[in-house]
Parts: C-alpha cells; structure tokens; sequence
C-alpha cells in the first residue's frame, strides 16, 4: 500500500508531507467545529447548571415546611398536633395553588400598574408554548418554571409563620381563609415593592432572601393575630404567668434542624445561579450566624434562667438565620457571625418581653424569631455592608410594617365578625384535635379526653380571659 501510494504520488518531499498534513489538520478541527456547532455551547451549560441548583433550592425550601410542622407540633401540647399538622399541609397546598392563580403575576407585575405600588399581569401563569420565550438568558439564567416554582415555596412561609403564633386557639377554617388572601394577595403586593422591582426597589432598599419581605412580613401578621385572638385559657393567671410546656422538644428539635437544612436552598437558591463563589459565601454566613445565634440565646438564657434552656437555643438558631438572610450575599464571614450573636441576644429578651411583660401569648416564639429578627438583619446590612443605607433599610421596615399590619387588621377582625376566630372555651380545654377534626395524633390520650380526664379539665377559677 505504501509503495502504491509513494508511486502515484511520489516519494513526499518536506513540502508535500507539510500541506498533507495541513489539510489533515484542517479536516479535523471542520469536524470538531461541527460537532460543537450542532452540541450544546458554554452558555447552555451554564443555563443548565443554574436551573439545576435553582431546582434543589426549591426542595431545600420545600423541606422547610416539614420543619415548621415540627417544630410547631412540638413546642405545643400533644392534644392540638393534628390541627398543627393539617394547618401545615394545607399552608403549603394553599400556598401554591394562589401563587399559581393570581400571586406570582402580583409579584412580577405586568401591564395593569399603578405606579411601582401595585401592578398584575393577569390570572394564571404562562402556558408552556408562552413561557417558551420567557426563559432568561441574562448570567445564565433558568427557566420560567423554575421561576415560578422557587418563589412558590417562598410565598407559603409567610402564612407559616403566623401559624405558630395563633396556635392552639384559632379556628381552622377561619385561618385558612386568613392564609389564601394573606399569602395570595397581602404578602405578593408587598414583595413587588422590592422583588418585582416596585419603589422601594427603586429607592435602593436591599433584602436579599427576605429577612423582611418573608419573615418580618409573617411576623407583623403573626402579632396581630396573637393579640386580636388573645392568649390561651390558663397562660395569664392572676396569680401570675403560667408556663404551658411543648408536648415534645425531640419533635422541635428536629423541626429546626429541618429548617437549618432547608435554609441553605432559602439563601443559597436566592443567588438566583450556580455561581460558585457567592453561593460557597452565602452558606458559610448563613452556618456561621445560625451558630452564633445559638450560643447568644444560650448564654443569654442561662444567665436568666439559671438553667440551660433547649427551647431557646433552638430559637436562637432561627434567630440567626433570620437575621441573616437579609444580607447573606454582602457580609464578611465576621459580620455574620456578630448578626447571628445579636440575633440570638435579642430573641431571649423579645420572648421574656412578649410573655411576661406585653403578655402576648406566643406558643412558638414566632414574634420574637420572624419579626424582631427580621427587623434587626434588614437593619443590620445598613449598619455592616457600607454599599447600602440604614436610613432607606428603615424606611423599607417600616413600610412592609405598616402595610401588613393594616392588612392583618382588616382580616383578622373582618373573619372575626363573620365566620369567628376562636374556638369555643369547651373546644380548647378538650384540645383542636378532637373539637375540630374528630381524631387525635396520639390515640392513647383519646379515652383520657373522652372521659373527661385531665386534658379537659377546667381552669382555675383565678384564670384571667
């Protein structure tokens, strides 16, 4: 075969064997060109990376709510675990569903605006040949559904925050309706002011994963509720306050080591990309705040208590994480850790402050936890990142303040006089398990109830209602 080839072509000069080689050359980088051309390209992997981790955010978040349905569960007492529970499944069903329907176009306004107050872009979210051109190609960039999905899990949070508050007290049916219009309407309205690029937006107010568009916005909810429905039979005594012990601290403590997981895809799914750095930076501040919480609720706690208080640490690390989820993607790894310390400081005396001296009655410390922290890690980026102001960080809280209080007000006290709020005094003494869904989370405590026994007894006749 050579000797065919060097005779019809002749014996290959330096010349010839240089352009035969040349053309070889050419010939495969036309083919790899081609290959790549017809391949996917750098900025398809880069889309594919961001809509992935965006997608595991959105699970991480997802769990979060098992957490709160933990944790919620076990700082109560045993013969209202079924409501809590329920409460939490549908929060997340309702959360969705008007997401889907009318809160994500709330949001992300449209065409119907007012302003850079309030804008809508109509019922419904996109068909799947509309959302085809919706897909964002700006640093990456991800897909209409994930859009959707992942700030879907972030609007039922707001409704849960408040169920902790009204727990053990508040009938199911009126907090459902509370939750559809508080979550479809109330807490999408005033994401738009920032996320939908509305005019606190404008104004440069920062908040990166919802210190307060998320927590402080459930927190104000929570604290009307708390006050409009008062506090459960037996917490204030004339005599004095009396404790009303959590069912299960093992259950709270899963529940908050659920929410710490879940946190992770709540800040690090906020990056809005895979951006490995920054995503690496927010998970480093969002672990060393929720540690650094712990130990201010703990040594705070201690020195009051004369005893270390489980219930408080498990707080303090929520308080953490609160308080740094404002600014999770701008604090140095020191200033996180100061956040958290604060945080955990400041959820100890709001708890002792709500209980003992406004005596709000608050069974899971949701106040203390999502609005006093809340208010303190969207304050804290004015006073830690130099880019941002304290004087527009103050205007943003007390905006979302006012604004959700208003609106709490009105629909706390119009299901108030319509349908009712509380159960009946016979329905609380029996627990919300029996008086309101017929069934109980622990049936070995169904014939003590049934019988009479001490789940139903009556207050003290020194009960202040």
């Amino acid at each position: 075969m050579k000797d065919f080839l060097f005779g019809f072509i002749g014996k290959p000069t330096k010349a010839t064997s240089f352009i035969i080689l040349s053309l070889l050359l050419l010939g495969t980088l036309s083919t790899f060109a081609q290959e790549e051309a017809a391949g996917p390209t750098v900025a398809d992997a880069i889309f594919t990376a961001n809509n992935i981790w965006m997608l595991v955010a959105t699970f991480l978040v997802f769990i979060m709510h098992l957490g709160f349905a933990s944790l919620e569960s076990g700082l109560t007492r045993a013969k209202n675990t079924t409501n809590i529970l329920f409460k939490n499944v549908s929060i997340i069903s309702i959360g969705l569903l008007t997401y889907a329907i009318v809160g994500f176009n709330l949001m992300y306004p449209g065409e119907f605006s007012i302003g850079q107050f309030f804008g809508f872009a109509g019922f419904g979210i996109a068909s799947p040949e509309g959302a085809a051109g919706l897909i964002e190609y700006a640093d990456g960039g991800y897909t209409y559904w994930t859009d959707f999905i992942f700030q879907a899990m972030f609007a039922a949070t707001a409704a849960t925050i408040v169920s902790g508050a009204v727990a053990e007290r508040i009938k199911i049916s009126s907090f459902l309706v509370f939750s559809t219009i508080f979550v479809g309407i109330v807490y999408t309205v005033a994401g738009s002011w920032k996320w939908g690029g509305g005019w606190l937006d404008a104004m440069g107010f920062y908040d990166f994963a919802g210190s307060t568009l998320v927590h402080s916005v459930g927190g104000w909810g929570a604290l009307v509720g708390a006050i409009i429905l008062g506090p459960r039979l037996g917490k204030y005594m004339r005599s004095g306050l009396k404790p009303i012990p959590g069912h299960s601290l093992p259950l709270a403590a899963i529940g908050m080591f659920l929410l710490w997981f879940g946190w992770y895809g709540f800040n690090g799914g906020s990056v809005l990309s895979a951006d490995p750095e920054l995503i690496s930076l927010v998970f480093v501040t969002t672990s060393l705040a929720a540690a650094a919480g712990v130990m201010g609720a703990m040594m705070l706690s201690w020195i009051v208590f004369k005893k270390p208080d489980l219930s408080m640490i498990l707080n303090g690390a929520l308080a953490g994480l609160v308080g740094i989820t404002a600014g999770a993607d701008v604090m140095t790894p020191m200033s996180s850790v100061i956040i958290g310390f604060i945080a955990g400081l400041l959820v100890v005396g709001s708890v002792i402050f709500f209980d003992k001296i406004a005596k709000i009655d608050d069974p899971v410390g949701a106040i203390s936890v999502h609005l006093v922290c809340g208010i303190w890690g969207t304050l804290a980026v004015g006073i830690f990142a130099a880019e941002f102001s304290f004087t527009t960080q103050l205007i943003g809280v007390v905006a979302y303040g006012v604004f959700t209080v208003i609106c709490a007000l009105i629909l706390f006290f119009g299901i108030k006089y319509t349908m009712g709020l509380r159960v009946s005094e016979e329905e609380e003494l029996m627990g919300l398990d029996l008086g309101e869904h017929g069934m109980m989370a622990y049936p070995d405590f169904q014939q003590i109830a049934e019988a009479g026994g001490s789940t139903m007894s009556m207050p003290s006749e020194n009960v202040e209602y």
